[in-house]
């Protein structure tokens, strides 16, 4: 008996079909927008405190550079502002106690920068390949002196200079010796001496966290290559942190141009140095003792071009020094 031949099950048509749900995308722009959003928020409160602080500041100077004011009647008239152009620039790069100021800071950099980089990158070498136990003592040691702020760091060494108070002085007194700090010739060493207290330990712990990054495995290799103590710190680990080292050399430079707290004290012991020894003592006196603003804001603008033409110097040779 044959079987009824069999019909194929039909999905009911009028059933709907139900679709999965599908979560709304957001659109990439909206994303963007939000990103943009939301990194303005964060670098608004910045770049406003950045043009009250800084933008401000430099455009007043710059109008104020280029006006000039003077009395009328004899003095017995009101103070009259007159539009000078360039003449404040060219006055003050005609003042020869100007131009020595620079002479001055030059000098100095070239006794202070080398030392400073040399022993804060000899420190944090020598800290890099100590005992681990040792590494944080010597770090909080070295670090110390950059705690205590500049003016009493100052103040402090000018005790330790001043004959019949300070124990150095006794010491060398005792040892048959005789050193004046304040002499013409002993003031700039004295000066760089209070400068490489208080910075030197500060700069070695950014040449310290550099080291940290050093990858491990290729002092291990240097090593087991044969490589020694000096070839291991010289040839492997200082070409590893050069960007730390150009970036330190570049802060160092720009702090030496603006120097201005240790000269200021040490010019009330140190007659030779007077009040305009540094650019910054000069514009100082400019403004505060001489009464010329315009003058004084001349000399800060070109002491801020200086600055930049020496940061630039700085960054190129520091790019010289990676490509090669």
């Amino acid at each position: 008996m044959a079987s009824p031949p069999s019909t194929p099950m039909r999905t009911p048509t009028h059933l709907p079909l139900r679709t999965p749900l599908r979560t709304p995308v957001r659109p990439a722009r909206a994303l963007r927008r939000g990103r943009r959003g939301a990194a303005t928020l964060f670098l608004a409160p910045f770049f406003a405190l950045f043009a009250v602080v800084t933008v401000a500041p430099v455009v007043y100077a710059g109008w104020m550079s280029l006006y000039r004011e003077q009395s009328s009647g004899l003095g017995f008239g009101g103070v009259e502002r007159t539009f000078a152009g360039l003449a404040n620039y060219s006055a003050v790069l005609a003042d020869p106690a100007f131009r020595t100021s620079f002479l001055n800071v030059a000098a100095y950099c070239l006794a202070y920068i080398p030392v400073m980089i040399g022993g804060a990158l000899g420190l944090a070498l020598l800290v890099d390949s100590a005992y681990a136990r040792a590494r944080r003592f010597f770090q909080l040691a070295f670090f110390l002196p950059h705690a205590v702020p500049g003016l009493i760091a100052a103040i402090i060494w000018i005790y330790l200079y001043t004959p019949g108070l300070s124990p150095v002085i006794e010491w060398i007194d005792g040892a048959g010796g005789s050193w004046n700090f304040f002499s013409p010739g002993n003031s700039l060493s004295s000066m760089v001496n209070i400068a490489v207290w208080q910075w030197v330990g500060y700069n070695m712990v950014i040449f310290f966290a550099a080291l940290q990054a050093v990858p491990r495995e290729v002092i291990e290799a240097a090593t087991v290559d044969g490589a020694g103590a000096w070839r291991l710190a010289l040839g492997i680990k200082v070409p590893i942190i050069h960007s730390s080292v150009v970036m330190t050399v570049l802060f160092t430079c720009v702090g030496a141009v603006q120097l201005f707290t240790e000269p200021e004290l040490l010019s009330e012991k140190a007659q030779a140095l007077g009040n305009d020894w540094s650019p910054t003592m000069y514009i100082v006196s400019k403004a505060f003792t001489d009464q010329d603003y315009a003058s004084a804001a001349a000399a800060s603008l070109l002491l801020a071009v200086v600055a930049g033409a020496l940061s630039y110097a700085v960054t190129r040779s520091g790019k010289r020094w990676q490509e090669a």
